[in-house]
């Protein structure tokens, strides 16, 4: 490709050192390249951005409101398109990448909505209980923000942070990950398609290089980051000296907890989803499945036939429900795990083993009876890979789920519902889902505690993530 990234209302060429190749996880083979941005590139984005400012942020809610429906509007437009390379990228079944693209269109138009109301909003009066005054309370764009995105929901996760920034009045520059390098293109030629003020939305491609030019930058307000912990912390680095903001949403190791008295066939239906959608690489897969012990045997019994019968494959040849990893060194990675569990003795009840090409597949996987010291039930993975324990009392179940670095999400299976929500309340993360799959609405929020990251996207607390409040104070006297 001679072109592929977005600046200032034009694509330009990379001017960086790097080549980005870009694969096709199902064969392993590359199918495009993409020359890298350069440094000089990055500020020229940040600049464009800070140019476009003024005039974007001066618009009214209804009128940013008005870019993002059409932005809405446009990917559904493209849905074949877009479906078609976050299955070949991403090795994404069918089924799932419609279901990013149906994401993808709700969050901007949910934000077309918030936008509208930020003109009601402003100016509100405040009640002060002291005579002799009156204030009332602005909401106002942060300013330039740089936005990095990762490789394992392409489209959404951009989606989820271009969406509020646009609607509250800031610009921004965009860096997809180098793993998926094209599909976030399509919001620069929809930038284009209708009209978007040049300058408003820029994107640069890149790896560390780019990566770490943007988050360093001190021309941008904010930075949100959606990725690894050990990038995340080189990210909250580089944002001290400029005592930014920053949103961060990283990793976790979140926990399933079934009750004695569930359902067991609707029980493995949530299990199953729950670490082999996306082919595991969720921050918020369920890897760790606690169980009663009164149906630990019955229910691993029951997930083994479950992952032994799941279709693994090319999902561009045919209707698969799990596609393989998206990268090599995702692949490598899962495979050193495989590894690992064979040396620490850990009991497989299904798959464990890499395949043997060509692509990047994996089999969905069972460790039962995993103790707390092994790293599989300790570290993320971000893969296929589901290790199990067991519990005899709801008390025990909350300690061994919180019992953990992180706290994203969990779900909680039992028919008591008053038990499911005394224990969805106990739970130290910030997503629970009680006898469901993982559905993430964009009216809720999304994030999660400890080393699951700092603040919240989606729903209102997202686009509050890119407003500073005023308050303006007058004298009466």
């Amino acid at each position: 490709m001679t072109t592929g990234h977005f600046i200032d209302g034009d694509w330009v060429g990379g001017q960086g050192l790097q080549t980005l190749s870009v694969f096709d996880p199902s064969t392993g083979s590359a199918f495009a390249e993409l020359r890298a941005a350069s440094v000089v590139q990055v500020d020229q984005a940040v600049a464009a951005a800070r140019a476009a400012l003024p005039a974007w942020s001066a618009l009214t809610g209804q009128q940013r409101a008005g870019y993002l429906r059409a932005m809405a509007g446009r990917v559904e437009q493209q849905r074949a398109d877009l479906l078609a390379l976050q299955m070949r990228n991403n090795g994404k079944p069918e089924h799932e990448a419609c279901v990013d693209i149906d994401d993808a269109v709700a969050t901007f138009n949910y934000y077309a909505d918030l936008a509208e109301g930020l003109d009601a909003r402003q100016d509100q009066p405040v009640p002060l209980a002291v005579a002799g005054f009156v204030a009332h309370t602005r909401f106002e764009p942060l300013g330039v923000v740089g936005l990095v995105v990762p490789w394992n929901f392409p489209l959404v996760t951009s989606a989820w942070k271009i969406a509020p920034a646009l609607a509250a009045g800031c610009t921004l520059v965009l860096k997809p990950s180098e793993v998926t390098p094209l599909i976030e293109q399509a919001y620069g030629r929809i930038a284009q398609a209708i009209g978007l003020p040049a300058g408003v939305l820029n994107i640069v491609n890149g790896a560390r290089e780019v990566g770490s030019a943007l988050s360093e930058h001190a021309g941008l307000d904010k930075l949100s980051f959606t990725g690894s912990n050990a990038v995340g912390s080189l990210v909250m680095r580089s944002a001290a000296p400029h005592c930014r903001p920053v949103t961060l949403e990283l990793g976790g190791k979140s926990a399933i907890v079934v009750f004695e008295d569930s359902d067991l066939d609707q029980a493995v239906q949530w299990v199953v989803a729950g670490i082999t959608w996306n082919a595991g690489q969720m921050c918020s897969a369920t890897s760790r499945l606690l169980v009663h012990e009164a149906i630990a045997d019955a229910l691993h019994a029951r997930l083994a036939v479950a992952f032994a019968a799941l279709r693994v494959g090319n999902p561009m040849a045919g209707e698969v429900d799990m596609g393989p990893l998206s990268s090599a060194a995702q692949w490598h990675k899962v495979a050193e795990y495989f590894a690992l569990a064979q040396a620490e003795g850990l009991r497989c009840l299904s798959g464990g083993a890499v395949g043997q090409g060509p692509g990047w597949f994996v089999a969905p996987t069972l460790y039962a009876d995993v103790p707390a010291s092994s790293r599989l039930w300790r570290e993320e993975i971000f893969g296929p890979v589901l290790c199990t324990q067991r519990f005899t009392s709801e008390a025990e179940a909350i300690a061994l789920a919180n019992d953990s670095r992180f706290g994203l999400v969990a779900t909680v299976v039992s028919q008591d519902l008053a038990r499911a929500q005394r224990v969805a309340a106990a739970l130290q993360v910030g997503h629970v889902w009680i006898n469901s799959v993982q559905a993430v609405f964009v009216e809720t929020s999304w994030g999660g505690t400890k080393a699951s990251g700092i603040g919240r996207e989606l729903g209102p607390w997202g686009l509050a993530a890119y407003q500073s409040v005023k308050h303006v104070t007058r004298c009466l006297g």
